[in-house]
């Protein structure tokens, strides 16, 4: 960036264009280094003359400009590239433009990554133009950045393209994109090895899951109503669950299982689409109130809980609910949190928790009604099993057309950032043990 300002400081000086050759292994970043330029130095911009274009054509086309301007010419990086005709009529363009007034504060750089054309243009270059295009240093040699720069490169790569995911969200440890980056002779063939690595990874996930791959989504209701526990835990517009977070949430037995396969855990938490969603206590009373089975509502009167539901309320609630706004195809976004709720309404929601510790299934079972008569589920199942060897129950099995969604119903009467974490990641562990992925 350095040698670019002072490089523009010379053109404008002399009024006019400039010639550089940058040498560089291929995979090096030189095309990724010409392209942001923009992003570091302002008002620059970036034109590039694609392999099928003539170059002289295209550089006589270009209008004028009082702004600094790169021209990258694309894709005649190797000498087998480039026919000696091709490569002469190219340099006389380019000599005859940097001298025009459509060339002035323009930097025609030429990437190359062998030796050969890069002594090939030096020597046609001081032929056709003299000091005149070779002024200053033609050649620019470009190493791309330090081995030591490139997990970082990497993770900010994937957490960009993946709404913050870490590598090990997505199935790669630490250790292993550290050994990849050791073997990597450029940034480019790491990125590489790293697209390799994940899809391959992903894959075999796959393969494990030929028969479901189901989405596995943990929803929270305790009577603390902890929306912002949940948020911690989550990444993205789609409540995305970020292992990173939970890994380091709770110190828990679970944690040491899953830090002995955290490339496991990671890559089951993207493919199994696990997602932590919070649903207000006011949302599973209505619901229970409007949707219980009659042993529900005989265990709730004997609490003295009122049975007298609306289950349109019932609906409005779920459907406005993060996990409703998700299943009706939208987005999450600033969520506008109401009032606490009252001592009776908090009440009222400890005797619910309190049946949920004695059977779940009751509530499940409402939960997944509810779900229907929304239109967000064609059908539901409770204490529906997965796996072979190892058997792990679902707590609400949810139909939609093809799709299969696995809800884990965590009813507490209060809970905090810790227990979550500890929560999810035991499921996803027996998620994990259940296609045998983990043992």
């Amino acid at each position: 960036m350095a040698q670019f300002s002072e490089r523009f400081a010379d053109l404008r000086a002399a009024r006019r264009g400039g010639f550089w050759i940058i040498r560089g292994e291929a995979g090096s970043g030189k095309s990724t280094f010409l392209d942001t330029v923009g992003i570091f130095r302002a008002g620059v911009s970036t034109v590039r003359i694609p392999l099928d274009a003539d170059i002289p054509s295209e550089l006589q086309a270009l209008p004028p400009t009082s702004n600094a301007r790169v021209i990258v010419i694309e894709g005649r990086e190797a000498l087998t590239d480039v026919s000696e005709s091709a490569l002469e009529a190219s340099l006389h363009g380019i000599n005859g433009f940097v001298r025009a007034a459509n060339g002035q504060n323009t930097l025609v750089v030429w990437p190359t990554n062998t030796d050969e054309l890069t002594e090939a243009l030096v020597g046609l270059g001081t032929r056709l133009g003299g000091a005149a295009l070779m002024s200053g240093m033609p050649v620019v040699r470009f190493s791309g950045p330090p081995k030591s720069d490139y997990v970082r490169i990497a993770a900010n790569t994937i957490a960009a393209l993946n709404e913050g995911a870490s590598l090990t969200a997505l199935g790669l440890t630490e250790d292993a994109a550290t050994d990849l980056a050791a073997q990597a002779p450029t940034v480019g063939d790491y990125m590489g090895s790293i697209r390799a690595a994940l899809l391959q990874n992903g894959a075999a996930v796959r393969r494990l899951m030929a028969t479901e791959q189901p989405r596995v989504w943990t929803v929270v209701v305790a009577g603390n109503d902890p929306e912002g526990d949940v948020a911690a835990l989550t990444r993205g517009a789609l409540s995305a669950a970020d292992i990173d977070r939970l890994l380091t949430a709770t110190n828990a037995n679970v944690v040491n299982d899953i830090r002995a396969q955290p490339d496991t855990i990671g890559i089951l938490g993207t493919v199994l689409d696990a997602k932590i969603f919070h649903l207000e206590i006011l949302a599973a009373l209505e619901i229970a109130r409007s949707f219980a089975s009659a042993d529900l509502k005989t265990r709730m009167t004997g609490l003295g809980m009122s049975t007298r539901g609306n289950k349109r309320d019932a609906v409005d609630r779920l459907r406005s609910s993060a996990i409703g706004v998700i299943l009706g195809g939208g987005q999450l976004g600033p969520r506008r949190r109401g009032g606490r709720a009252g001592t009776n309404t908090q009440s009222a929601y400890a005797s619910l928790a309190s049946i949920a510790q004695t059977n779940d299934g009751l509530l499940n079972r409402a939960v997944g009604e509810a779900f229907v008569a929304a239109g967000m589920a064609d059908s539901y199942e409770v204490e529906v099993e997965i796996g072979t060897d190892f058997r792990f129950k679902s707590d609400v099995l949810l139909h939609r057309g093809s799709e299969r969604i696995r809800l884990e119903m965590m009813w507490r009467t209060e809970t905090r950032q810790a227990t979550i974490a500890n929560y999810v990641l035991g499921k996803l562990r027996n998620y994990a043990k259940a296609i045998g992925l983990m043992h």
